[in-house]
């Protein structure tokens, strides 16, 4: 900051720098609001409807899971992460409850955790077997039981695989001789901001989430919002908050640096809003890449498991190892229409990882990958008993 006339600080140099800083992180989501409401091509629509997916259907649930974490810890005078510490017997249970929360903020907190030390490589498989990801709103919203099922027995399963996989490797197995600090890991997650950046996304966000909340249980919200003069203003909604999120992430890669002092601050708010930008830049990718390669390559999922009755289930879990929630919500809306049998289903869910694998691999990708083939071990075992047994 420059000094005054007076030799204090000027003051009024910092607001003109956090006021340009703010135009030029707000810049992209207005320029792809003008474009998505002028908008005449197949492929700009399907480019701003992957992002504003990625946020009312990802992000959203991703700021709750990390707003109710940092708020009980704030309440409570707890350090949630302290509950993960290794050699306890509660740490892999743990892992897989928050894994098994919907959505991959929970499991994001884990790989974080694994890779700072805190927490065993059983942990992280816990944790990754646990998750469905957004498949499981979908489920919950269609077949109550069947989804709550699902997550009982992925957190059922996670856990006893975590502890099995601590008690062959040990908890340091894949970590290496040097853990990550904290300052590194949380300066992975750094982006740019100044205090009105995050009034404005949480302001975007608390409208989010009342839409993700009706989209979770199939709800058209743009038909449900639409006007006679605008028919997609959720999608607009999704897509602002969606490019502002990445915007200030990506920001500080092009030298925006925001209000320094503000960004560094720990507060709940700008906890989760850093972090959940983090999430939401690898989750915007996922979906780009899926539905981008189903554009031009003419990718159907479906007729992958015309007459392949026996290998349905294997085909199902080999769809998870897909990261993100797209072939997964598709593998779980197959299993409602009754194209694929349940254990296909139970195979996907507890083989794939949802939005989570990105990030995941970002922060660990040795790990991620290792413990994400370590889960197709209880999918196989479980889809195919069910298989036989069963059906």
């Amino acid at each position: 900051m420059t000094s005054g006339p007076d030799g204090r600080p000027d003051q009024t140099a910092g607001h003109r720098s956090n006021g340009m800083s703010f135009a030029l992180i707000l810049a992209p989501a207005l320029l792809a609001a003008v474009l998505m409401l002028n908008a005449e091509s197949e492929l700009l629509d399907i480019i701003f409807a992957s992002i504003a997916d990625a946020y009312l259907q990802v992000s959203t649930f991703v700021a709750a899971t990390f707003l109710i974490i940092y708020g009980l810890e704030r309440a409570l005078k707890i350090d949630a992460t302290a509950m993960l510490k290794r050699d306890t017997i509660w740490q892999v249970p743990v892992a897989a409850g928050l894994g098994a929360l919907p959505g991959c903020g929970g499991a994001i907190i884990v790989v974080t955790q694994y890779v700072t030390g805190r927490l065993s490589f059983g942990g992280v498989v816990a944790a990754l077997t646990a998750t469905m990801g957004d498949a499981a709103f979908l489920l919950i919203a269609r077949e109550p039981i069947t989804g709550l099922s699902m997550i009982v027995l992925g957190f059922s399963v996670g856990t006893l695989s975590g502890w099995i996989i601590n008690a062959i490797h040990g908890g340091d197995f894949l970590r290496g001789s040097q853990t990550t600090p904290d300052a590194m890991i949380e300066a992975e997650h750094d982006d740019a901001s100044t205090r009105l950046l995050d009034q404005l996304w949480m302001l975007i966000l608390i409208p989010g989430m009342v839409l993700a909340g009706l989209v979770a249980f199939q709800v058209d919200v743009d038909a449900l919002f639409a006007t006679e003069s605008f028919d997609r203003p959720a999608t607009l909604l999704g897509v602002i908050g969606g490019t502002l999120a990445m915007s200030m992430r990506l920001a500080p890669r092009f030298g925006i640096k925001g209000d320094a002092a503000f960004s560094a601050s720990a507060g709940l708010v700008r906890r989760t809003i850093s972090d959940t930008n983090f999430v939401t830049v690898w989750v915007i990718f996922a979906y780009l890449v899926f539905e981008l390669s189903v554009y031009f390559l003419g990718l159907d999922l479906k007729t992958v498991f015309d007459g392949w009755a026996l290998l349905t289930p294997m085909i199902a879990i080999l769809l998870g190892f897909l990261p993100g929630c797209g072939p997964q919500v598709l593998v779980t809306t197959m299993y409602l229409s009754g194209i694929i049998p349940l254990s296909a289903q139970i195979g996907n869910a507890l083989s794939n990882d949802g939005d989570a694998l990105f990030p995941a691999i970002a922060i660990a990708p040795k790990v991620a990958i290792v413990a994400t083939l370590y889960s197709a071990v209880p999918a196989v075992i479980l889809a195919y008993g069910w298989l036989f047994w069963m059906e």
